[in-house]
């Protein structure tokens, strides 16, 4: 585990990372009819229930955005008075408010994670240090690599790419008398019963945990997303905001989401994750053979996985028919790791054939699964 400053190293200030590549630059163009394992959002989402209390609200366009009662229904979901509720339009919107609102003079990012953190910070002119987990300890915290004089500090749980869940004790040690500890939490709804979830804690000091409703719900497209913390940090956020930032259909998802069916239909759902990706975890260790390594224990709805030639490989797949997200353009991972969305055991089994293909384009073995 190292830390790294990479002040300046960022896509578009002269890095090697690209920190503004996503998964759907995969799907885009001439990958629109490929089967997308390369973006983390649900498959067959948003349900019809969804949709239907969004389209509802259009009859509502006429009038400002009124965010009092979904934002209400976001406190109560979590226990918390609304005044340490934000709602953004997704949590990229989030990111670029803590950048450009809070007064920090040595945020730190912890990677490999989602890269738009650090992208934001750089944009607001922030020096931004790195600290770089080892995939050797399975990219697992060590708060003492943190430097002391950290004064923000970001982290995802759990962690985009690697699908790592830290112990929210862990994360909690983070907190310092000065210091400000976003927990990106976008992916934690995926996770059974949200174990190691910091959303709802007011005894962490300095605690901004952010919330994305886009993964689950299938919502990437409407922008919602909120953020949890002291009633200040808020007020800060929230002056930063232009007026009206969450339209009125996204605040009636919000709402929507916040519902008991919505919550029991999202533990439903993280269950089904659960024990698909077990299924895609357990037969991808049959590729040991050809030097494929998976990040375990995984815990969200991607798994991270490492092979000898995986630039070639991508591309080999994306000739039989599949979308996987390149590693790369993380900080902290190299151009021999790859990501896979977890999916239902049908369409797993068919990537897994495929992959079988990718990895032996000359047909020398016999086919898995």
């Amino acid at each position: 585990m190292s830390a790294d400053d990479g002040a300046g190293l960022a896509g578009g200030h002269g890095s090697a990372h690209d920190l503004r590549h996503h998964g759907d630059a995969e799907v885009r163009g001439d990958g629109a009819d490929l089967v997308d394992l390369a973006v983390n959002v649900r498959t067959g989402t948003p349900p019809a229930w969804l949709r239907d209390r969004v389209a509802e609200s259009l009859t509502g366009l006429a009038a400002y955005p009124d965010g009092r009662t979904a934002r209400a229904a976001v406190a109560a979901r979590h226990g918390l008075p609304v005044d340490r509720v934000l709602l953004t339009a997704g949590a990229a919107e989030a990111f670029v408010l803590l950048a450009r609102a809070l007064k920090v003079r040595r945020p730190v990012v912890v990677h490999p994670q989602f890269t738009e953190p650090e992208a934001a910070l750089l944009d607001a002119g922030h020096s931004v240090g790195r600290v770089l987990l080892r995939a050797e300890d399975g990219f697992r915290l060590d708060v003492s690599a943190v430097p002391e004089e950290a004064d923000l500090v970001v982290i995802g749980n759990p962690t985009n790419p690697t699908s790592v869940l830290h112990p929210s004790g862990l994360i909690a040690e983070l907190a310092r008398p000065g210091r400000t500890v976003v927990v990106d939490e976008a992916f934690m709804d995926a996770v059974p019963d949200e174990r190691e979830a910091l959303a709802g804690r007011t005894d962490v000091p300095g605690l901004v945990v952010l919330r994305s409703l886009t993964k689950t719900w299938g919502l990437a497209g409407l922008r919602i997303g909120y953020v949890l913390a002291a009633p200040g940090t808020i007020a800060d956020l929230e002056r930063a905001q232009p007026l009206w930032p969450v339209s009125t259909p996204a605040l009636a998802a919000a709402e929507a989401c916040m519902s008991p069916r919505a919550l029991a239909e999202q533990a439903a759902a993280a269950g089904r994750v659960a024990a698909d990706r077990a299924h895609l975890v357990g037969t991808l260790k049959e590729f040991a053979g050809q030097g494929l390594r998976v990040v375990e224990p995984a815990e969200g709805p991607f798994v991270l996985v490492r092979l000898p030639e995986a630039a070639s490989v991508r591309m080999r797949l994306r000739g039989l028919g599949f979308a996987v997200r390149r590693g790369d353009t993380f900080p902290g991972l190299d151009g021999t790791w790859l990501r896979l969305a977890v999916r239902d055991r049908v369409t797993a089994d068919r990537f897994l054939r495929a992959l079988d293909r990718a990895l032996d384009p000359g047909g020398t073995r016999t086919g898995t699964g």
